[in-house]
């Protein structure tokens, strides 16, 4: 199994040292397994996505010394994979409409339901007769969710930075009522379509792997492994954001801070070396490993 990975992030805005320290890692995983490293736009949200954010993501991930392998995807180019997806999922008998309004999805999931984590959807049009459902159809101002039928699976996995982890999977959507598809099937779909098989992203997704998982495995596809990277974190403790001050590169260099100063700042906060070091890539892809990852985590 080879041990190809990727970077992916959202073109909607400009991408901040936590990203960028996400993206660092991601390469170095692949990198020191002489592995590819893939850049994906995850585009779908196309009320956010801006243009000029494709190339400016793309200058800072190469300003900071990272390449990668092959053209660039766009996920917006992508959509008759996502399209076959949701047709296997059908055709099996994995998936209902969903007719829900989100402030009843929020009164419903405020519920006690057994199995289901808090907050989960608890299955409610599932449970819909069919004289219920007409009348949800025939009333609805637009075009219903789709859900998955989980049956509130539990799906637990070993993953190479946060150990032993599980959750009960609810029925999630995977295309929203304005018909764009949901993340957690575009990001199995494509992984999987890639050869992707190590995914390296931030902690803050730990909790929809056991859903992407479960997908995954209804699609037929083969499990990659997952190492989820701890965030950085601002002064107030808080996960980094733009509230917090110079969180980007352009900011940095605003105060005199060079690419590859950040970048000897993420290699220090990772525990690959001390702050002046000035280490280069390849350098750092000589120092790391997935134990010494752990320990700064």
């Amino acid at each position: 199994m080879t041990a190809d990975g990727r970077f992916a992030p959202s073109p909607t805005g400009t991408l901040h040292v936590g990203n960028l320290r996400t993206a660092l890692v991601a390469w170095l995983f692949a990198r020191s397994q002489d592995a590819r490293y893939l850049v994906r736009m995850e585009d779908l949200d196309s009320g956010r996505v801006r243009e000029r954010f494709y190339d400016e993501q793309l200058a800072d991930l190469a300003a900071l010394g990272l390449d990668w392998d092959g053209p660039v995807e766009r996920q917006s180019q992508r959509i008759a994979l996502y399209e076959e997806a949701v047709g296997a999922l059908r055709a099996a008998g994995l998936v209902y409409e969903c007719w829900c309004t989100r402030a009843e999805i929020r009164e419903a999931a405020s519920a006690p339901h057994g199995t289901l984590p808090e907050g989960a959807y608890p299955g409610t049009c599932l449970r819909l007769t069919a004289s219920e459902r007409a009348e949800r159809e025939a009333a609805a101002a637009r075009p219903p969710a789709l859900r998955v039928r989980a049956d509130a699976a539990r799906v637990a996995f070993e993953d190479r930075i946060a150990g032993h982890f599980g959750g009960v999977v609810d029925d999630f959507v995977v295309r929203r009522n304005d018909g764009a598809f949901a993340y957690n099937l575009a990001v199995v779909v494509d992984d999987a379509e890639q050869g992707v098989r190590e995914v390296v992203r931030g902690a803050d997704l730990l909790d929809s792997t056991p859903r992407q998982l479960w997908l995954g495995a209804r699609l037929g596809l083969a499990a990659p492994r997952h190492a989820h990277v701890a965030l950085m974190l601002g002064p107030d403790g808080e996960r980094l954001a733009k509230r917090h001050g110079a969180v980007t590169l352009a900011d940095r260099a605003a105060f005199g801070q060079s690419a590859p100063d950040v970048r000897d700042e993420l290699a220090a906060s990772l525990g690959l070396g001390a702050r002046g070091e000035a280490l280069t890539p390849a350098e750092l892809v000589e120092r790391f490993s997935v134990g010494g990852l752990r320990d700064a985590a």
